[in-house]
């Protein structure tokens, strides 16, 4: 790529002799142009680029901001004279929370969650599926809720990190079958007329319990008082079964067969329509499951006939239906059966037909019917029946035989057509079965005036690529066992290894955590260098750790009052640098044996308007920065503590400092941050300018690469990307003290003593702050700081917290 260049002179910018200066329209020329251009008219110039009249400041181009995008194109002198520190400060990658799982899956599923107070569920309710209320904008509506999958519930293990509800839930699904993931989300997607809504994923972190939350309509309750139907009840059946076809059909169109059905399954809304409930469909077909399991537990493999015969006595007294395909398949499935064959390709949306037509043969027929056609089935010969297809049809033929004959008998005249189209839908192969929508028009018949049907017509499935499933044979159906997931044993890093799945093993509580006790006062900064753990605090001392064991090594003592803050700085004379209450600065040396006094100390010039120094920061030019009560940032040698400049700008306490791509970023309590040169200290812009009667103190920055993280009192946090704003959010209800950036892992804690842990993603477009976890604490978090993977953090009760794996 080549190098930006000025538009006048055509040189290229290089940081030093072509500096860019950036116009108020916008455009860049080097600063030597700018000085040069003819001004016609005073404080006025011409904008080379798109001569446009501009203003221009009396002290000349140096009082124009620079650009800040070109100048981080090129290397700063120091990085020059010094190859390898760049290398040397480049922080290593890390995965804070090593998941298998993709950023697509979580993007893919993330919406599909409901959110934790969103549901209360009635568990003192005997009802399966278990009900419940959804909290929504137009008040709460009922639903019913049915287990798909389990998970670590709270108190389940001695874990110190706690995965965030939306994650947990990720987890969950992720450990999932493919088949039963690809399930959910067809459910999921299925929106037709007729069909009850699936309102998304819930999980009951208190029982560890992930569910399916549906809508909840009306039950069909009064089928078994029907004794016989009339003619003058074939309009308001006729219609049911038209709307019942139309359901199954819209699940036809979404890829989906029933595959079974209930009368449990058919609902109705408030205007009487009917709908098939798939919350219900599944949950039938979890019995039908448990019904063959329980049915067939007592006999050897394979079962015959007459324990078929048991499970069909079984289904027609419970109301349900399914075709004689469906029910070899599963019994296939479980190995009860000794065959060759499959019926795997004979179930298909043929399938749903039959279960349809018993559904409407019950209603027709009536109460007496349905314990005529218990009786049936008890009666079909099984002698010399050995569990093979074969036997199975016959099981079916003469079960058929006998309900047609019934159905015949008792219904007759207007129910002519009706009973025709019902025997069709009764034959055992499948092909040969009529669509649904040969039932749905002779149903029609029974309304509507013949001559009026030309004028409604209701098209045909065209059979395409999709990928069908049936839902009594899905995997969702299978029994779902709720219980604490086993966890496999794995081998941990030695103490002092790096470790790359940190959070991981917190989750499994497989994280130690050690407390190092000594300071007498809050705990105010840390920093580490050297093999070092050092730490500031409120009691005017800063204390000395080992990194290997975590000891105590040595106390820095000296200043005069409350250490506020703490830099490590690393260089050919490796120091730590601290900052106090009263203006003191001491360089404290980090070589082996510790020093009892400092290097060197100042002090900052004090006013009435003076207290203290807040922040402090380093940059590779060799000054330390100060941020101190006074509003100014000062920039001191750190060579011989001259003060080099002073710069004035903030409306309020100077809080925090970071440095980053030759760039000094201080952040206020006047809710702004401003950004500085390191070059020349000159101002260059202000980011978050402040609101009217809009007050939000900046705490806290943090930042790694392009991105900057700013934290603010009332627990907000706003991000910008190369200077531009991407995301403004709350994430905490309170203020938070301390924020640490590293890749794309984000650290917070504050006044709600806890550490929240947060993943960045997105684009040059958009940022997305997803919430991970929280490690919570017994007192306010004050400082945080992550190292080669372990999390220190220091507390407002005197401690400091070492979070790491290791034996």
């Amino acid at each position: 790529m080549e190098p930006p260049e000025c538009p006048v002179c055509l040189q290229s910018y290089d940081g030093e002799s072509t500096l860019p200066r950036v116009l108020s329209c916008g455009h860049t020329a080097c600063e030597e142009c700018l000085t040069n251009i003819p001004k016609k008219f005073p404080d006025t110039i011409r904008c080379p680029a798109c001569t446009v009249l501009v203003k221009f400041p009396p002290q000349g181009p140096s009082a124009l901001p620079k650009n800040i995008d070109l100048l981080r194109l090129f290397p700063s002198p120091i990085s020059n004279l010094n190859p390898d520190s760049s290398r040397n400060s480049k922080k290593p990658s890390f995965e804070f929370v090593a998941r298998s799982w993709p950023d697509e899956f979580h993007a893919a599923w993330k919406d599909r969650i409901l959110l934790l107070d969103a549901v209360s569920v009635d568990f003192a309710s005997s009802s399966s599926p278990l009900c419940g209320c959804l909290k929504g904008d137009d008040g709460d509506s009922k639903v019913s809720l049915l287990k798909v999958g389990s998970f670590q519930r709270d108190g389940g293990c001695d874990s110190v990190f706690k995965f965030s509800y939306v994650l947990r839930v990720i987890c969950c699904l992720w450990g999932m079958g493919e088949e039963e993931r690809e399930e959910l989300g067809k459910i999921m997607c299925v929106e037709r007329r007729g069909v009850s809504k699936v309102f998304g994923l819930w999980g009951d972190l208190e029982n560890g319990v992930l569910y399916l939350v549906g809508e909840r309509l009306t039950d069909f309750s009064t089928w078994e008082e029907f004794e016989d139907v009339s003619e003058d009840d074939a309009s308001c059946l006729a219609v049911m079964g038209m709307q019942l076809c139309e359901a199954v059909l819209g699940l036809h169109k979404e890829g989906v067969s029933a595959g079974c059905l209930s009368f449990s399954c058919v609902k109705f809304d408030g205007f009487g329509n009917v709908f098939v409930d798939l919350i219900e469909l599944l949950e039938t077909g979890r019995n039908v499951c448990g019904l063959i399991s329980e049915e067939t537990s007592s006999c050897g493999k394979p079962v015959g006939v007459f324990e078929i015969g048991l499970i069909l006595k079984r289904l027609v007294k419970d109301g349900v239906f399914m075709s004689f395909e469906v029910l070899f398949e599963l019994l296939k499935k479980q190995n009860l059966l000794i065959t060759q064959a499959s019926s795997e390709c004979l179930v298909s949306y043929s399938s749903d037909v039959w279960p349809v037509c018993f559904l409407f043969i019950t209603l027709l027929g009536g109460k007496r019917f349905s314990e005529e056609m218990i009786k049936s089935v008890g009666g079909v010969d099984a002698k010399e029946c050995e569990g093979k297809i074969e036997d199975l049809l016959v099981l079916y033929t003469g079960l058929m035989e006998k309900l047609i004959y019934n159905l015949e008998s008792k219904l007759s005249g207007k129910f002519k057509s009706m009973v025709e189209i019902l025997r069709q839908c009764c034959c055992l192969d499948p092909q040969a079965r009529p669509v649904l929508t040969d039932l749905w028009k002779c149903s029609r018949e029974l309304v509507m005036n013949h001559r009026f049907s030309s004028m409604f017509a209701l098209q045909k499935r065209k059979t395409g690529k999709r990928k069908e499933f049936c839902l009594v044979l899905g995997e969702l159906c299978r029994l779902v066992v709720v219980g604490s997931k086993e966890v496999v044993e794995e081998d941990l890093p030695e103490e002092g290894e790096f470790d790359k799945d940190f959070a991981g093993r917190l989750s499994q509580g497989k994280i130690r955590s050690k407390d190092l006790r000594g300071h007498q006062d809050s705990v105010t900064g840390l920093a580490i260098g050297d093999g070092f753990l050092f730490s500031s605090s409120l009691d005017k001392t800063i204390h000395v750790w080992s990194l290997k064991d975590f000891s105590h090594v040595h106390t820095f003592e000296g200043h005069q009052e409350k250490v506020m803050a703490l830099i490590y700085v690393k260089g050919a004379e490796s120091v730590c640098v601290s900052g106090d209450g009263g203006g003191g600065i001491f360089v404290w040396s980090t070589s082996f044996p510790l020093e009892e006094q400092p290097l060197r100390k100042w002090y900052e010039p004090k006013d009435w308007r003076y207290s203290g120094i807040h922040a402090l920061a380093y940059s590779e030019d060799g000054y330390v920065y100060s941020g101190s009560g006074d509003n100014t940032i000062k920039a001191w040698s750190l060579q011989d503590g001259r003060l080099v400049c002073t710069m004035t700008g903030h409306k309020s306490v100077v809080s925090t400092l970071v440095v980053l791509n030759g760039v000094l970023y201080s952040g206020s309590w006047d809710g702004t941050v401003r950004l500085w040169s390191l070059s020349d200290h000159c101002f260059l812009t202000v980011l978050g300018e402040e609101t009217q009667g809009i007050v939000r103190s900046i705490l806290s920055l943090a930042a790694d690469g392009g991105t900057l993280v700013a934290a603010y009192q009332n627990g907000d946090i706003q991000i910008w990307r190369d200077d531009t704003s991407m995301k403004s959010m709350q994430i905490q209800s309170s203020a938070i003290l301390s924020v640490v950036l590293n890749d794309k892992w984000l650290f917070t804690g504050g006044w709600d003593k806890t550490v929240n842990v947060q993943e960045l993603s997105g684009d040059e477009i958009s940022v997305e702050c997803t919430h991970v976890g929280s490690i919570p604490g017994s007192s306010v978090v004050t400082s945080l700081l992550y190292w080669e993977g372990k999390l220190f953090a220091g507390f407002a009760d005197k401690t400091i917290k070492v979070y790491y794996s290791g034996r």
